[in-house]
């Protein structure tokens, strides 16, 4: 061994083995006993409720919150509950503790009855009629809209629509310019015969939605996070936070069969919104509607909502008071990783609150 050449450390073997095998019994002592799992449970109320849709109502931290209230509309695919996963990184518990009135929709499970309903049975009937119930329960003339995912393009779309009822847009992590080839699932639903699929479904089931899901990036999502899982078996809080995601990833509803269809076709595969010609029912979309303060936020390492379908948002809109935030997480690290705490969740707070108690009450 020459004098700059360092002996490797040795491994002792057997210290080794005693090790993972107190690591592995540790995990199976906390796998055997009940863990506690639960998942959106911040306080919260049952307001309205209309076919599968229900509306909910989380309960103030403060005697007056601010106002406008602010409804969260979440994405057909997976559950609204990621917003509020687990309690130390909860965005809705955040928001509610700093004097924020929040609302929250919950899509429901669709059953085969469902299949007929169109995006403007979406839009324009239980998102409006959730819109009209937080308004008047709340006796102003105006709320914020935050929409979430597929939420954040039904959130714009209802801004544009119907500018007289938002005083506050807030899109996080939504597809908007569908026009983009850095994104697998904008590359792969161009070329989906969508009426097939419809016609053999009905509605599309939410298996089918996670296989493509998990095939976007299947090192990460189906083999790299159970390596991470095992390596930490004996952190009971690790454990707890893996089954609770685990949970939200195959809680998946289906997808009404009429309503897929037209956002595929509209949205992934014409690319309409941006150029202003999206149709619902017999309305035409028009982003130059949008002259209300909006808050763009994206995530940079999207591989679901590449930057690029989001980014550009504020671009086509009219607001004078337009802001884009830009964060180098992923689409769910946007909501549940240790930034989300501290960089997005003020962020968001804090623009709300300054244009807040701006409306007067009716």
């Amino acid at each position: 061994m020459t004098e700059t050449q360092t002996a490797k450390p040795q491994i002792n073997i057997s210290e080794e083995i005693d090790r993972l095998q107190r690591k592995f019994l540790k995990g199976i002592e906390i796998l055997t006993n009940p863990l506690d799992t639960s998942v959106g449970t911040t306080p919260s109320e049952l307001v309205y409720q209309e076919d599968k849709m229900r509306l909910f109502h989380y309960i103030p931290v403060k005697k007056e919150p601010h106002s406008p209230p602010v409804l969260m509309v979440y994405a057909l695919v997976n559950r609204q509950y990621m917003l509020d996963l687990q309690p130390d990184r909860s965005i809705i518990r955040y928001l509610v503790n700093q004097g924020i009135d929040v609302y929250i929709i919950d899509w429901g499970y669709p059953t085969a009855m469902d299949k007929f309903i169109t995006l403007e049975d979406y839009i324009e009937g239980y998102l409006n009629n959730a819109v009209d119930e937080v308004l008047q329960r709340c006796r102003t003339s105006k709320l914020t809209i935050a929409g979430i995912c597929q939420g954040g393009t039904f959130s714009a779309i209802y801004s544009a629509l119907h500018p007289d009822k938002i005083k506050n847009l807030v899109t996080i992590v939504a597809p908007i310019d569908f026009d983009t080839d850095t994104g697998l699932l904008h590359i792969w639903s161009r070329r989906l015969d969508v009426d097939k699929i419809a016609e053999t479904f009905g509605n599309i089931p939410g298996e089918f939605m996670n296989i493509g899901f998990l095939l976007m990036n299947p090192f990460r999502l189906m083999l790299d996070k159970y390596i991470g899982f095992m390596i930490n078996i004996d952190d009971a809080d690790f454990v707890k936070n893996f089954v609770r995601m685990e949970k939200w990833i195959f809680d998946s509803p289906d997808q009404v069969g009429e309503a897929w269809k037209q956002f595929i076709r509209d949205c992934y595969q014409k690319n309409l919104l941006i150029q202003n010609k999206l149709q619902i029912g017999n309305k035409t979309v028009n982003l130059k509607n949008i002259k209300m303060p909006v808050l763009n936020i994206f995530a940079e390492y999207d591989h679901l909502v590449p930057p690029a379908s989001s980014r550009n948002f504020t671009d086509y809109i009219a607001s004078d008071d337009k802001e884009i935030a830009s964060f180098p997480t992923g689409h769910i690290g946007i909501f549940v990783s240790s930034r989300s705490q501290k960089e997005i969740c003020p962020r968001l707070s804090e623009w709300i609150i300054k244009r807040s108690n701006e409306v007067n009450n009716e």
